[in-house]
Order: structure tokens, then C-alpha cells, then sequence
């Protein structure tokens, strides 16, 4: 009976884990945070973000600043009102919705002479169709009848 117990939940494990992901968190600049004369577009082009990770900037409080901006205003360094920047020196952004998001800092030239400015595109949590051929399809429809040849299993030895 608990080797029965055992598969059901294998089972059930199966099929609910892969659908799971762990948002990751971003420390933008990695150890040297977000400060003047780092390459943020290098910094982020290894980097695939997705909805519901989190970027994090770390700063020198009252040194740096952090202001959402679309991209005019990421193209001319125009800083927003003050009311809108974020100054805790560790901000954190939950990345709510795929698209492209844009931050400067807001300080004297940070922007437009010392690059501090980041661009980056966040990639929705659902994965593009695959095309019927592809080797993804065929893993997938691998895996699918795996689980329910478990599945069958599982009921089989339960019954």
C-alpha cells in the first residue's frame, strides 16, 4: 500500500515540478552594484529575465538614485520628477509584465556622460509553441506519455 502511495505522489510530483519556476534575483553590476562607468548592457546580455524575477540595485545611498524611464526618455538621460526615484541604496524591482524596462540614475551626468543607464527585455513565463517537428515536441510527447504510463500504473497497483 505505500509503495502504491509512493507512485501516486511521484505521479503528481511529475507533473506539477517542471511547471514550477523560482524567480531569480538580479543583483544589477553583480559586486560592483550600480555605480558610474560600469557597461550595464554587457552586464545584462548574458541574462535571460523573466516575469517574476527581481532586479536589485545597490548603491551608495544619497551617491546614486534608480528611476523607471521609457525609452525617449532612457535615450536622452531625461530624469522624471524627483518624487520618483528610488533612493533606498538597495532597491528591489519585481519584474511584473514581459517588455522592454529601462532604468537610469538621476544624478548630475550619471546618465549621459558615465553610462550609468540599464536596458533590458523581460520574457513572459510562458515558453513560445514549438513547432510539431521540433526535437522539443518530441520530448514533450515523450515525457507526456511517461507520465501517463505512470499515471496508469499507479492506478492499476492502487486498484
Amino acid at each position: 500500500m505505500a509503495s502504491s502511495n509512493l507512485l501516486v505522489v511521484l505521479a503528481i510530483a511529475a507533473v506539477v515540478f517542471p511547471s514550477v519556476t523560482m524567480a531569480t534575483e538580479y543583483w544589477v553590476g553583480d559586486s560592483k552594484g550600480w555605480t558610474v562607468n560600469v557597461d550595464y548592457q554587457a552586464w545584462a546580455s548574458d541574462k535571460m529575465f523573466m516575469v517574476g524575477d527581481v532586479l536589485v540595485f545597490n548603491y551608495t545611498k544619497g551617491a546614486h538614485n534608480v528611476f523607471k524611464v521609457n525609452g525617449t526618455s532612457f535615450a536622452s538621460c531625461s530624469v522624471p520628477p524627483a518624487n520618483e526615484a528610488l533612493n533606498s541604496g538597495l532597491d528591489k524591482i519585481p519584474l511584473a509584465s514581459p517588455g522592454n524596462k529601462w532604468y537610469i540614475c538621476g544624478f548630475a551626468n550619471h546618465c549621459s556622460e558615465k553610462m550609468q543607464k540599464l536596458k533590458i527585455t523581460v520574457m513572459s513565463m510562458d515558453p513560445p509553441a514549438p513547432a510539431p517537428s521540433s526535437a522539443f515536441a518530441l520530448v514533450k510527447s515523450g515525457y507526456q506519455a511517461l507520465i501517463a504510463v505512470m499515471a496508469v500504473f499507479a492506478l492499476i497497483v492502487v486498484v
